[in-house]
């Protein structure tokens, strides 16, 4: 990792690779320079993401995340670059698609929360630990 860089974590979940949206949301943030230093497409596993949601086991929506994160493939990517978490998240936009605005990854390609296409880290720390997972 190049001096001052970070590496964040983001995901396409089920409803993005199912409608066909992984170029165009890679795309983007190949366009805004960031760089792509790892990229799996895989179908996790109950187990896997339990663990990755383990932060939200107390919520009432956990276990349908759980089902739906596990419900197809995903594309788990890492992106390198200089303030990439911050920048990252100003990229997807916020969570509720209703609050966020166009331009963003959630304005543009996503209805209503509980399918929103992309998971991104909301801090280097949570970055480190999705990554290590």
């Amino acid at each position: 990792m190049a001096p001052n860089t970070e590496r964040t974590f983001i995901s396409i979940k089920p409803d993005g690779v199912q409608q066909g949206i992984v170029g165009d949301i890679i795309k983007q943030f190949e366009q805004k320079c960031f760089h792509l230093v790892a990229m799996k497409f895989l179908h996790a596993s109950e187990e896997l993401l339990k663990q990755h949601y383990t932060d939200l086991k107390d919520r009432p929506f956990y276990p349908g995340l759980v089902k739906y994160m596990n419900s197809g493939p995903i594309v788990a990517m890492v992106w390198e670059v200089l303030r990439v978490v911050k920048t990252g998240r100003l990229m997807l936009g916020e969570t509720n698609p209703a609050d966020t605005k166009p331009g963003t990854i959630h304005g543009d390609f996503c209805i209503r929360v509980g399918r929103n296409i992309i998971h991104g880290s909301d801090s280097v720390e949570s970055a480190q630990k999705e990554i290590n997972l």
